[in-house]
């Protein structure tokens, strides 16, 4: 009878509306807001109405959940139903479970989803406006399930958005990469940005001894000539010391001025320097392009904490470390972070002033040196005096090789640092004199081979008669010992 039958159909159109609500659960939790804006510019039906849906997104996830737990339990329902009518036992439950069990694991849980997530604007976009038309039914009763469910649940509830700590976000970037969403460089500039904040100003800084700075009682011709000279449109302005910095004089000042009418050769520097901006030199670089764009200032004096001048920093060495090296014009002097070697050796020629840590990463070791923060440093700390080029020291299974000569004022300084692993080098070593072993052997034993090969091709024949006869000889049989042992046999038969 159709009385007897319709609880089996009921279940069956109730697994394929649950598996509905699950894949709609699914691209709810996929899509993104900045990409459903791109749909409204674009003018796609219904995705306006998406995006007051994903306002309210928890709500209508909730919405969606519910529906398709009520459609699951349902169909479980009428199939034990049919079951029951069908066996006559409580078996008949036991079987109805197990099958909608792998039926909604299969048709609810595995396939919608899949489809929810490959097809998550689609799904989303066309069922914006049913869902809205089912929350204003059931949202009262949704807003109580889920007061219920945050009043039983322990804990402050869940967090606002999908990541919750910095590592997620920076996983998620790497997932990017690998599914080819953002380039390999792109990756590298995201993760810099979020490693801003960790580095400190006087990890990128130009140290006090390679800043180029004029006295404050020079003229505008002497202040222009140096910045000339020295690739630099800004220059500290110092009084009676390094440490006594008055202000920042600017070429496009310098030019401005030097104009005519004006007679450059007349002014000083002090009269048209401006005012310095001072910073700490722990403060991360965040911070310091923050304040950079606030204050609208390139470049900024950093202060250790004794009061000294440790160095200065311009907003291009900030934004190196987010895009990498910016070389113009006159940067044809500076040294790479690191730069691979051409030969086989596996080493690096790495920059004097590439922080410890990044050179630990390089070869994978562990450099505890709390004293410096520097390549350079580390040298001068190992070796026990003012390192020169030509130096090497050897640490941690590394070997180190002091690179430079005279900077501008004329004073020699180690620019760079060859770094090979000393087990790699001995290995290279070893390597190359087993090779040159090998083919000495192979010359020895050629030669040898070629002076065999003459002598024969001298020689031809045996070199005499008698030689001759003695080699047939000893091809002959030795017949004399077994006619005398005949012989004697024979006299004992006798």
């Amino acid at each position: 009878m159709l009385s007897d039958v319709l609880p089996l159909l009921a279940a069956v159109a109730l697994v394929p509306i649950g598996g509905l609500f699950a894949a709609i659960d699914n691209a709810l939790m996929t899509v993104s807001p900045a990409r459903v804006d791109d749909l409204i510019k674009d003018g796609r039906p219904g995705a306006r109405r998406l995006r007051e849906v994903l306002s309210d997104r928890p709500k209508y996830v909730a919405l969606t959940v519910l529906l398709r737990i009520g459609c699951e339990t349902a169909a479980t329902v009428f199939a034990a139903v049919y079951a029951m009518g069908v066996l006559g036992s409580p078996w008949g439950i036991v079987l109805a479970i197990a099958v909608m069990a792998v039926v909604s694991y299969v048709i609810i849980g595995v396939g919608p989803r899949t489809l929810g997530s490959q097809h998550a604007y689609s799904i989303a976009v066309n069922s914006a406006a049913v869902l809205q038309g089912i929350g204003v039914l059931l949202t009262p009763l949704t807003r109580l399930l889920i007061m219920i469910g945050n009043a039983v649940t322990p804990g402050k509830g869940f967090r606002n958005g999908p990541f919750a700590t910095e590592v997620e976000l920076r996983e998620v970037v790497d997932m990017a990469e690998l599914t080819g969403v953002v380039a390999a460089g792109e990756r590298r500039m995201i993760q810099s940005v979020f490693d801003l904040g960790d580095t400190s100003a006087r990890e990128v800084m130009v140290p006090r001894g390679e800043m180029v700075w004029i006295e404050a009682d020079k003229t505008a011709a002497q202040a222009t000539s140096l910045a000339v000279r020295s690739g630099h449109s800004r220059l500290p302005v110092i009084g009676e010391n390094p440490d006594d910095v008055l202000g920042v004089v600017y070429l496009k000042d310098l030019v401005q001025r030097g104009l005519p009418p004006a007679q450059p050769t007349a002014v000083e520097v002090r009269e048209l320097m401006r005012e310095p901006e001072f910073i700490p030199d722990s403060k991360p670089l965040d911070k310091v392009l923050a304040d950079m764009q606030r204050s609208r200032n390139h470049m900024a004096l950093l202060v250790d904490e004794y009061g000294g001048i440790a160095g200065l920093v311009t907003i291009e060495d900030v934004l190196e470390e987010i895009v990498g090296e910016i070389n113009d014009e006159y940067d044809t002097d500076e040294v790479p972070p690191i730069e691979a070697l051409d030969d086989e050796s596996g080493g690096y020629r790495v920059s004097s002033r590439l922080p410890i840590d990044d050179l630990a990463e390089l070869f994978d070791v562990e450099i505890d040196e709390d004293e410096v923060e520097t390549v350079g440093g580390l040298f001068g700390l190992v070796l026990g005096r003012v390192p020169l080029p030509g130096a090497t020291v050897t640490l941690h299974g590394l070997q180190l090789l002091a690179e430079g000569g005279p900077n501008r004022q004329g004073r020699v300084r180690i620019t760079s640092v060859v770094v090979h692993k000393v087990v790699e080098k001995e290995q290279e070593k070893k390597k190359k004199r087993k090779k040159k072993r090998e083919e000495r052997a192979d010359e020895a034993a050629a030669a040898q081979a070629d002076a065999d090969a003459a002598d024969n091709a001298e020689s031809g024949s045996p070199e005499s008669d008698d030689d001759a006869a003695a080699l047939a000889s000893s091809d002959q049989p030795d017949t004399t010992g077994t006619a005398e042992r005949t012989t004697h046999l024979h006299e004992e038969a006798s």
